[in-house]
């Protein structure tokens, strides 16, 4: 690999960029990656690569999200529990009816206050929704309640339990794999920037909900791999 390098970096921005990828795209550690970029001929320590990925990912979310293309009109949300340095948090999360993730933030509480963040959160990147399917947490309620704008949204309340969400709760299983192979996260602004990036990056690699021709599933992968490389492009 080559291409152009940032000042203070002895690697180009190209191998740093594909080290990020690696390690949000597959279940891998740092020293998984260390030996895998030494197979390529690429001496960098673990080290290294954990900087790149703390250094790094705020700005390839950003693009990544910026080439994102327009979501659905269906969100469905839910929460899950995250341990973040010992202490339980919770990781609210939406996805649309195709199953692309809109939004993750790491918070606190599971109230009314945290509920009306995230969908604050979600209504300054997009457009009102349709319809908003939730699990039967009051506070989802209770914040639509106190937000104008959304009093004219169907309200779908589910059962988590009877997989009526199962959109949402089928894409907690990147996170809780991540999670597991990190042993946990230790610091509460750093979860959020992985997870950021984490999810953008699986909603780039996104897969088609029914089964596809081969040639077509290459070419979705293809434009993935464009796309990345189109936004480390950028950072330079």
């Amino acid at each position: 690999m080559s291409g152009q390098k940032l000042p203070g970096y002895r690697f180009p921005l190209a191998i740093i960029g594909y080290a990020v990828w690696m390690y949000h795209r597959f279940t891998l550690s740092y020293r998984d990656l260390e030996e895998l970029l030494l197979e390529r001929g690429i001496a960098v320590t673990h080290e290294s690569i954990r900087t790149w990925c703390i250094k790094f990912s705020d700005l390839f979310a950003q693009g990544v999200r910026h080439r994102e293309p327009r979501r659905g009109s269906r969100w469905h949300l839910d929460e899950m529990h995250v341990e973040v340095g010992g202490v339980r948090h919770w990781l609210w999360r939406a996805v649309d009816e195709h199953g692309a993730g809109l939004d993750v933030f790491l918070q606190e509480h599971r109230d009314t206050e945290a509920a009306q963040s995230f969908l604050q959160r979600l209504l300054g990147e997009y457009n009102v929704p349709e319809i908003l399917h939730t699990d039967k947490l009051w506070s989802y309620g209770a914040a639509l309640r106190e937000l104008p704008v959304l009093h004219s949204v169907e309200h779908v309340q589910v059962i988590s339990t009877a997989r009526c969400n199962n959109l949402i709760e089928q894409s907690h299983r990147p996170t809780r794999r991540q999670e597991r192979q990190q042993r946990g996260f230790r610091s509460r602004k750093r979860a959020q920037g992985f997870l950021d990036l984490h999810a953008r990056i699986t909603n780039l690699h996104h897969p088609a909900r029914s089964p596809v021709p081969a040639r077509h599933r290459r070419h979705q992968q293809h434009t993935a791999f464009k796309s990345w490389r189109d936004v480390v492009e950028q950072v330079a």
